[in-house]
């Protein structure tokens, strides 16, 4: 009996031990395709859009949304997840330019806290204005997470990604830089839980 008891235990930890490396396979497998995956430049560089939304995290980000929006490749800059007293006036001393320059076409979101939160402010802006299309800034490997999201959000509404390169993230040898090692592990386990996630969410919410 007792023969009969470890046999069943071992096979049990084996079986146990198998399903872990399997998963731990199919998780890097999956790391690995996303990190490929991640887009490495503009793929629409000339389809206007009724806004541009960027996701801040990075002055890279807000420069690149200003230039779109002084090419006038949209009528109105849409800023998601401006900290609460962060004012107009400083986010523009980045590119020393008075914010009276751009006081008519950019508006400041203070509610989101999150990715989620960026897309569910951003679709309520967006039903505001009236708008069904816009060009959406964020770095390239947050975009997956964000298009993700924003197209949950705004099942109807056309998103061009526009993603943004920060130089602190080495994108093509990523494993070999454990600062990008560590941003794109954690990126891409946000994506896969927003990924379930949105499985149990109708589109729109």
């Amino acid at each position: 009996m007792r023969i009969f008891t470890r046999k069943r235990r071992r096979s049990s930890l084996y079986i146990g031990g198998g399903l872990i490396a399997l998963l731990a396979v199919v998780w890097i497998t999956g790391l690995v395709r996303y990190a490929a995956a991640l887009p490495k430049e503009v793929a629409d560089l000339e389809r206007g859009t009724d806004a541009i939304v960027v996701l801040t995290g990075g002055s890279e980000r807000l420069t690149q949304g200003l230039d779109l929006l002084t090419e006038e490749k949209a009528r109105k800059l849409f800023i998601s997840g401006v900290y609460r007293g962060v004012d107009i006036t400083e986010l523009f001393r980045v590119r020393q330019q008075s914010p009276e320059e751009f006081s008519c076409c950019v508006t400041l979101g203070h509610e989101a806290d999150n990715t989620r939160g960026n897309a569910v402010e951003t679709a309520a802006w967006m039903e505001q204005q009236g708008f069904r299309s816009l060009r959406l800034v964020t770095a390239s490997y947050h975009m997956p997470r964000s298009l993700l999201e924003f197209r949950h959000a705004m099942p109807d509404v056309v998103i061009v990604p526009h993603p943004v390169f920060p130089q602190t993230f080495k994108q093509e040898d990523w494993w070999r830089w454990p600062g990008s090692a560590y941003l794109l592990i954690s990126e891409y386990s946000k994506y896969m839980i927003a990924v379930a996630r949105t499985w149990f969410r109708a589109p729109g919410t």
